[in-house]
């Protein structure tokens, strides 16, 4: 069971009910911006290519994008952030590898230091963590919306990995070069996936109960609230009940 895909999948119905728009798109906005400054087109700039479909999905307006590519590409003046990574450890030893966008470095990795903290948690040092993860296209299908042998199917032509039973849903593992083709070959079946990303997934998970994974929760959701912080990946995995529990409490 992945508690990647779990979680993936509960950001994605939290998000759709509360709807912090403008923190998404702050977030969204920021990547945009970065990737463009490898470019500002999209069909040879595969990171804003896929920057830009990510906005796209949660209904960004154009004007926006285009701004945000102008200010990565230079045309617009922006603010310069610098990209890096953090990594620690959570509740019952578990990994936290942070993908950080920041115009301020000692600033965020302090507030960072203090929410691991508070939350049961440690920073460490780089490389800590980081090599217990690996890079991979990650789509999250449900059960209700394909049945295993036609989605198995079409992934596998599409260039997938592997496809993982995970409880409610399905997982879908792609290299990086081959994600986009994959959703596409997804959607044009007419299936609709609950989540598409390129993300750090763990090699491995640890398994939390009762406090321990209160707790992670409850850290996880401090680095996603934090406006620096564009991804958290983590390698715990905690009961799909519970999950939904703490999450909406």
């Amino acid at each position: 069971m992945s508690g990647h895909s779990k979680w993936a999948t509960i950001k994605h119905k939290k998000g759709a009910l509360d709807a912090k728009r403008g923190k998404i798109f702050t977030r969204l906005i920021k990547e945009i911006s970065i990737a463009a400054k490898n470019g500002g087109d999209p069909d040879t700039n595969p990171r804003l290519r896929t920057a830009i479909a990510a906005a796209k999905a949660e209904n960004m307006p154009a004007d926006n994008i285009k701004r945000a590519i102008q200010r990565g590409t230079g045309e617009l003046p922006g603010v310069n952030y610098e990209e890096f990574s953090l990594e620690g450890y959570g509740p019952g030893g578990v990994a936290i590898l942070l993908d950080i966008n920041t115009d301020n470095r000692n600033r965020t990795v302090s507030e960072i230091r203090h929410a691991f903290g508070k939350n049961g948690g440690n920073m460490a040092a780089a490389g800590a963590v980081a090599y217990l993860f690996h890079k991979k296209g990650d789509i999250v299908v449900p059960k209700t919306a394909a049945n295993e042998d036609d989605l198995m199917s079409i992934v596998l032509e599409a260039g997938a990995d592997d496809l993982r039973d995970d409880g409610e849903n399905w997982e879908v593992l792609t290299d990086p070069s081959v994600f986009e083709a994959v959703v596409e070959a997804v959607k044009k079946a007419g299936i609709q996936p609950t989540t598409a990303e390129v993300a750090m997934i763990p090699q491995n998970y640890i398994k939390l109960e009762g406090s321990q994974a209160t707790q992670m929760i409850r850290l996880v959701e401090a680095f996603e609230e934090h406006d620096d912080v564009q991804n958290v990946h983590s390698n715990f995995d905690i009961d799909q009940k519970l999950l939904e529990e703490v999450a909406a409490g």
